[in-house]
């Protein structure tokens, strides 16, 4: 469920008309609502009620501060995988004791940093990072929490690009060399060893590849703590889906993935943590866009926009799938219309659906991508030295914007010409 709804003919973001937005901030731009965030955040945590629970966002998804510091208020973590996500989350308020730092690729600068701003732990992914991370917290006078994340060797059975838990994946160490690995990570100076990191793999319409992870995760535990280690902490990762084409079956809802986390590992005792980035966000935005002409082909009909793949690129990275549909409501029985949808960069590649039937539109009509909240404006770029577009927040009848268009001026002028040209 999202709050993206049309009323008396035009479409709403909460209470505030979408064209509204677009006549004074321009298009396009994303727009995201509070009301949506919050009821999806509160889904998972009320899912995992009864257990003692961090539900920390993966900001991999979304970072911009104030949809951070939204979170952050209703209680949630943060998920971070660079130094630039762990400052940001640290403007944003959240303290450090709810911030988790996941990531294959750590460096001593991240790790330093880390360590003296406040983390909650490390989710360590190898052998040589743990190594460095005992170095670098030794060298502080401190102790690093970890979890040492396990590749489970389960099909997520989701896109290849986004699946992360296969034995031919980077992520984590094979959970068949765990105790070996645990064991020498409880003779290492300055690291303190609290619990167990997994993590599958992203946009998982099924239960099931939960259900053998977290399994394979439970008989790990139990082997752990015979073998001596304090397990105390199990982050179980994200990866829960969204249903991005309406007219697919639904992926499993919050309450089902917490009911499953309560009957695999809930008999451990252990404190749990989530890390949903997609279903927080992922429905609670849009992006909008406005027709600039339609153009009539051999045998098609293109319709030209003015977002392109630098501002979402989902569909030509991961050939990907967003519902579009006209900011103004279709009126009863107007026949449908066949476009390929396409921005204006020089590449093929720049084509956010072909053959989409959908109401017709004409230039200077706007449309909205749905399902764009997640993965769309963090993914985007200047490419053709096109500016970032607008993120817009609204909360019931106000809106702002939280992070504006930068003018031609301001991209221009963060390059420097050397002296000798």
């Amino acid at each position: 469920m999202d709050h993206f709804l049309y009323k008396n003919g035009h479409l709403h973001a909460e209470d505030v008309a979408v064209r509204d937005i677009a006549a004074e901030v321009g298009a396009p731009f994303y727009l995201y609502s509070t009301a949506t965030l919050t009821r999806h955040f509160r889904l998972f945590d009320e899912a995992l009620d009864g257990m003692d629970h961090l539900v920390c966002f993966a900001m991999k998804s979304n970072s911009n501060q104030a949809i951070i510091k939204l979170l952050a208020d209703l209680g949630a973590g943060m998920d971070v995988v660079s130094g630039g996500e762990y400052l940001r989350a640290k403007a944003a308020g959240v303290p450090g004791d709810r911030i988790v730092f996941s990531g294959v690729g750590k460096t001593r600068a991240e790790m330093q940093l880390a360590l003296e701003g406040g983390i909650r732990q490390f989710n360590v992914e190898s052998e040589p990072e743990m190594l460095v991370l005992s170095e670098v917290a030794t060298s502080l006078g401190s102790t690093a929490p970890v979890t040492v994340r396990v590749n489970p060797d389960v099909d997520a059975k989701t896109h290849e690009k986004i699946a992360t838990g296969k034995s031919e994946n980077k992520f984590g160490i094979p959970i068949s060399r765990a105790r070996e690995v645990y064991a020498e990570a409880a003779a290492l100076p300055g690291i303190d060893v609290i619990g167990i990191d997994v993590h599958i793999g992203s946009q998982l319409t099924q239960l099931e590849p939960f259900e053998l992870a977290f399994t394979k995760v439970a008989e790990l535990t139990q082997e752990l703590r015979a073998d001596g280690h304090d397990i105390r902490r199990l982050d179980l990762g994200g990866g829960l889906g969204i249903p991005y084409e309406r007219s697919n079956e639904a992926p499993p809802l919050p309450i089902e993935f917490g009911q499953l986390v309560k009957r695999t590992v809930g008999h451990l005792g252990c404190e749990i943590e989530i890390e949903p980035g997609r279903l927080i966000s992922g429905n609670a935005g849009i992006m909008v866009s406005e027709v600039i002409y339609v153009k009539s082909g051999e045998d098609r009909e293109f319709l030209i926009i003015d977002a392109a793949m630098n501002d979402l690129i989902r569909p030509a990275m991961y050939s990907a799938y967003h519902d579009i549909i006209p900011v103004e409501e279709p009126k009863p029985g107007i026949e449908p219309a066949r476009y390929d949808i396409v921005g204006p960069v020089c590449e093929s590649g720049d084509t956010f659906a072909k053959q989409r039937i959908m109401p017709p539109v004409g230039p200077g009509d706007l449309i909205a991508f749905r399902s764009a909240g997640a993965y769309g404006a963090v993914m985007s770029s200047e490419y053709n030295s096109r500016p970032l577009i607008p993120e817009v927040l609204v909360h019931g009848d106000q809106f702002a914007v939280i992070r504006p268009r930068p003018t031609f001026d301001e991209m221009i002028n963060r390059d420097t010409i050397p002296q000798w040209l």
